[in-house]
């Protein structure tokens, strides 16, 4: 889920984002060119090792200070309410246990934090989501784990968030068994 089409969904969804952030899902660092100026600090969290070689040069370019961490989502080692906020974009899909890694989300932020996220997922209309379930096991397999049938509204509110805003859209130029996005800020409460 990278490349220029992507860019404004990406500046979209990390626009309320502020004070100290943890992202999820860190990968090369796609979303870096992408915060607001408020944020100077972001601690990122990728469990792939060599995500963080590829993410220097972008890092290097950024004004944000990055700390790099080689962690899962779903063990966070950070204290609990620690982050003013969290960032999620299009990783989710491929988090093995989704909602240990949501309710780890929930605890490292302080009180009123929010979480942010833009992910791709389980389609509104029944005729693509019979697709997106037929063709999920060849996805498992061929995306590294990633999963084209999760309900992400389902899944955040799931795990004790307070949905503050959310939309649901087609990314354009993807098939839309594999394009449905929902771009949403969840609040913890």
């Amino acid at each position: 889920m990278s490349g220029d089409s992507l860019n404004g969904f990406r500046q979209d969804a990390l626009l309320k984002t502020g004070g100290s952030v943890l992202e999820i899902g860190f990968g090369t660092g796609l979303n870096l060119p992408h915060y607001p100026d408020k944020v100077q600090q972001i601690d990122a969290v990728d469990v792939n090792p060599g995500m963080s070689h590829l993410a220097r040069k972008r890092i290097e370019k950024s004004e944000i200070s990055v700390t790099n961490y080689i962690l899962s989502g779903e063990n966070l080692p950070m204290e609990d309410s620690s982050y003013d906020c969290v960032a999620c974009t299009f990783t989710l899909c491929s988090i093995a246990d989704v909602t240990k890694a949501l309710f780890e989300i929930n605890r490292v932020l302080k009180p009123g934090g929010i979480f942010v996220f833009l992910e791709h997922g389980l389609s509104d209309a029944p005729k693509i989501q019979v697709w997106q379930h037929r063709l999920n096991p060849l996805q498992n397999i061929i995306g590294d784990g990633c999963h084209l049938n999760r309900d992400m509204d389902q899944l955040v509110r799931g795990a004790a968030f307070e949905m503050k805003s959310l939309k649901r859209f087609q990314l354009p130029l993807l098939p839309r068994f594999i394009g449905h996005c929902y771009q949403g800020i969840a609040a913890k409460v």
